[in-house]
Parts: C-alpha cells; structure tokens; sequence
C-alpha cells in the first residue's frame, strides 16, 4: 500500500500588529465584526473579513438561529455579502476571528468545512488563491496562502 502524506504552510505571526496595515485593517474588521454576532445560543462569536481586489473590505459575523442548521457562518455571511456587493470582483485575503464570551485564549479556531469549500469556490471561480488568515485572541494569527492548505482535497467544478 503507498501512502500519501501532506504538508501544510502555514506561517505563525505573533501578533497581527506585525503585519502590513492593510493586513492590520483586515484583521481588525474581522475582530470588531464579532461584536455583531448573533451567538445567543452557544456564545461562539465569529467575526470575518474580505478583502476585495480593489481595496474594499467586508465583513460579516455568525448568525445563529434555534434550528442549527439554519445558522450562517461569519465566513458566509461576508463572502456572499462581498460577492453581492461587488460581482465579478476577485477575492485577495479572508480573515477569521473568533471567541466565546468572556474568554481569551490562544486557540485559534479555523473555519468549518462548509466555509472552507465556499472560499475554495471562490478560488476556483476568479482562478487566483485568497489568503487566508486566522486570529486568535491574544492577537497571533495563523497565516495560509490559500484556503487548500487546510482543504487539499477541495470538490470543484472539474469533478461535474
């Protein structure tokens, strides 16, 4: 039997402040937008931001509903608003932050596998990758060139 073994990149910062100031807007669009999260039921506040390929920057937070299958995720909710907004427009970095009320930690929580085939989706759809960054609490951020370091076997249009 051959076995197939994977490497990921992912680069460790130790504090988003050490990153370029676009990058530093990003990661702060990401944090703030938790305050919006609807997270009544399980206090897992999620904060994302886009940025486009013309600067622009959106956000978007977890939206939670009592049937849990109707819940958005913070990653959804700004690519979907950031495609609405902007059709056509390419995708160049996503940032993730996440919490749970009232506690820091240096967890960094990565996004789920539904988000991680909707921004594999968009890498597909401009045929470019986004950069993904991922922050935790105490600041350190978790920094992957593409969406396909955490999702290497990714569904597209080429298996229809």
């Amino acid at each position: 039997m051959k076995q197939l073994k994977l490497e990921i990149a992912i680069e460790i910062i130790k504090h988003y402040t050490e990153l370029s100031a676009v990058e530093q807007e990003l990661c702060e669009a990401a944090i703030l937008a938790k305050a919006n999260a609807y997270a009544i039921y399980s206090n897992f506040q999620v904060g994302s931001s886009v940025l486009l390929e013309n600067g622009k920057i959106i956000s978007g937070s977890n939206q939670e509903n009592a049937v849990y299958p109707l819940t958005l995720c913070a990653e959804r909710v700004a690519i979907f608003a950031a495609s609405h907004q902007y059709p056509m427009m390419k995708f160049k970095k996503i940032a993730v932050a996440t919490s749970f009320k009232e506690t820091e930690n240096e967890l960094a929580i990565f996004p789920c596998g539904s988000c991680r085939q909707v921004i594999r989706e968009q890498e597909v759809r401009y045929d470019s990758p986004i950069e993904v960054l991922v922050i935790a609490d105490s600041g350190k951020v978790y920094k992957m060139p593409s969406i396909q370091e955490i999702l290497p076997f990714s569904f597209d249009k080429t298996a229809l």
